[in-house]
């Protein structure tokens, strides 16, 4: 551990870190790309094919989530990580492998992208409750903000690169790239000599079970907590609307060209490595809660330009451009705020199982239900309208987060005060 007046950048262990999680995040850029090309341009797999890969992805976080959370508070956090990593590279692995034996088959992507999620939820909920340990609760914010970065410069870069690889060498063999990524971050964790704390010793043989139900019931009873929730599992649902529709959106309603949707997707990027940057100065001047619901709203604010996009194809463009670069940058922000402040006010020895649910409600609940939501939905009244809902979901969701304690928390310190 370093003193605070260390920057971040010079902490030898933080930068072990932020370099694997920077590769790890771009290899994860290129599977996400890679294997629905797989799926189709190999297997040859249709709609319902292609459905059950996304359904898959998220089963495993429906499934897995809790008890991840629970193992996380159990055990030391590095090794969880290192380990989720290194199995996660093999599993990919598998993928070339059989296609070079001409044994690939459907049924194995779905059992890939399975179990790359599970263990991707053991690592979802390790790796926010490990970094306070590494850096110290007072440093989250900076932390996180130059953490949000990797993700940042891999969405600006990594689908050109998917693409390319893609092109050059196939599908299959593009996911190595994923593969080998995993592995340097489990070797930039492995390198890592500060040593983490040792878990609290375990007096009693508390089940798993009573162990998930006592997160569950933080989440419920916590003041920033379930409104942080509830507006997540709106905003889910809602954010899965653009995750289905927003490809079909912008090349058959508005018309644009694959290049220009590359550049459209590519400034969302762009906003967000923006947006990382700031974070942490826009959290220090207006505080955690003003902060996390200023940026929300902005972002909704200028959202509205999305669903509205028509008339020329420059202008078109444009209405869907900004709201990618303005408002992906907003919402970094956001997010770097509403982590940093889970962190600041939960327990370490909980902090593992409060994560997990999150990601459970939001990405293993919310999120297939808004997918399955929107297909039926734009089935029915059409793209644009379904686009339209999206946006709105999104924007009444921030309602629970003004009519919640946050406007009144500046500092982590102030959620104590509402006891």
């Amino acid at each position: 551990m370093v003193t605070p007046s260390l920057s971040l950048w010079r902490h030898a262990d933080f930068m072990k870190l932020w370099a694997g999680q920077t590769v790890s995040a771009l290899g994860s850029v290129v599977t996400r790309t890679a294997v629905p090309l797989v799926a189709l341009l190999v297997l040859g797999a249709g709609p319902f094919e292609m459905a059950l890969i996304i359904v898959s992805g998220s089963l495993s976080v429906l499934l897995v989530g809790f008890f991840a959370g629970a193992w996380v508070d159990r055990l030391r956090r590095r090794p969880l990580l290192i380990s989720a990593d290194l199995i996660r590279a093999v599993l990919l692995v598998s993928i070339p492998v059989a296609y070079l034996a001409n044994a690939l088959r459907i049924e194995q992507l779905y059992a890939v992208v399975f179990l790359d999620g599970c263990f991707g939820s053991i690592f979802a909920a390790a790796y926010p409750a490990y970094v306070p340990s590494l850096i110290g609760v007072d440093r989250v914010v900076d932390g996180n903000s130059k953490l949000a970065t990797s993700s940042s410069l891999a969405e600006i870069g990594g689908p050109g690169l998917a693409g390319g690889l893609v092109q050059a060498i196939g599908a299959p063999f593009a996911i190595l790239v994923d593969a080998v990524s995993f592995i340097v971050s489990g070797i930039s964790l492995l390198l890592i000599r500060s040593p983490e704390p040792a878990r609290p010793t375990r007096t009693t043989t508390t089940p798993i079970r009573a162990e998930i139900a006592e997160g569950l019931s933080l989440v419920r009873r916590h003041p920033v907590l379930l409104p942080l929730t509830l507006r997540s599992i709106i905003a889910h649902v809602s954010g899965s609307f653009y995750g289905v529709l927003y490809t079909i959106y912008l090349i058959e309603e508005l018309h644009l060209s694959p290049f220009l949707l590359g550049v459209v997707v590519s400034a969302g990027g762009v906003g967000s490595l923006i947006g990382s940057i700031f974070a942490s100065r826009v959290i220090a001047r207006f505080g955690f809660g003003p902060a996390l619901i200023w940026t929300a709203t902005g972002a909704s604010i200028i959202g509205v330009l999305t669903p509205l996009a028509g008339g020329p194809l420059l202008i078109a463009t444009l209405m869907v451009f900004l709201p990618q670069l303005i408002g992906d940058g907003l919402q970094t922000i956001e997010g770097v705020a509403e982590l940093s402040l889970i962190q600041g006010v939960i327990p370490d020895t909980i902090l593992g199982r409060v994560n997990a649910t999150l990601e459970v409600f939001s990405h293993g609940i919310a999120y297939p239900l808004g997918a399955l939501l929107a297909a039926a939905i734009a089935g029915w009244i059409g793209v644009r309208a379904g686009m339209a809902i999206g946006w709105a979901g999104m924007a009444v969701s921030i309602l629970l987060l003004v009519l919640s304690p946050l406007p009144r928390i500046r500092k982590p310190a102030d959620v104590a005060a509402l006891d």
